[in-house]
């Protein structure tokens, strides 16, 4: 079975107008790539070949960006959302179908980061795997806790999750079709003991603010 992802690149980007007005933000660019252009690129020298990107505002110009992926090595599969953005959750259980029934992972289009995707692998039992990062000066108070490679909904010395995440189909099981956030149900795993994750201490940026943006355009050249 080919290795499938996912990226999240539906949102709207409120707080990086006006460049969002015309622009989705997985297309800002920074070191001379476009977001999701190196996410593509690194996700297919990871060995991932199927991407399913999810798209709503102005999302005709990420199809013509990336196309249907050959250029890169993968094959790419949109899945649209047309007229409302269905959020992280609703946004990942509309697209399941597409992922081929196994395991697969999930970046958010608006990260920079080197973190190496070919690492990520799902304990026996576990519904998800997470990827966090110590937290930013703009999520002091973090997302998770993490104690010996498991992730816990709460506990000393939480952590920001870092959008990276690999998950099993059945952690969206009993959801319905339409516009819900990941975080409940990752939560909700997590307190049942079946998520595992680590903390990645390498670079990664959330691209959320013309601020983030532009300390990261002066970081990466």
């Amino acid at each position: 079975m080919s290795r499938a992802a996912m990226i999240l690149a539906a949102g709207r980007g409120e707080r990086l107008r006006p460049l969002t007005d015309r622009l989705p933000k997985p297309l800002v660019e920074a070191g001379g790539e476009t977001l999701i252009g190196r996410h593509v690129r690194r996700l297919a020298g990871a060995g991932y070949q199927r991407l399913v990107i999810n798209t709503a505002h102005l999302g005709h110009l990420i199809e013509e960006a990336l196309g249907d992926g050959r250029h890169y090595g993968v094959d790419i599969v949109y899945s649209r959302e047309d007229g409302t953005a269905l959020d992280t959750g609703g946004g990942i259980l509309n697209a399941l179908e597409l992922m081929g029934g196994g395991p697969f992972a999930v970046v958010n289009g608006d990260i920079w980061t080197d973190y190496p995707f070919e690492g990520l692998a799902l304990a026996p039992g576990d519904l998800a795997r997470l990827v966090l990062v110590p937290n930013p000066h703009h999520n002091t108070a973090g997302d998770f806790a993490l104690a010996a490679g498991r992730v816990t909904a709460r506990g000393p010395g939480p952590l920001t999750f870092s959008g990276i995440g690999l998950y099993h189909p059945d952690l969206f099981c009993g959801c319905e079709p339409g516009i819900f956030p990941l975080a409940p149900l990752l939560r909700a795993a997590a307190t049942r003991g079946r998520v595992g994750g680590e903390c990645y201490s390498g670079a990664w940026t959330d691209v959320g603010t013309v601020e983030r943006l532009e300390e990261l355009r002066r970081s990466v050249g």
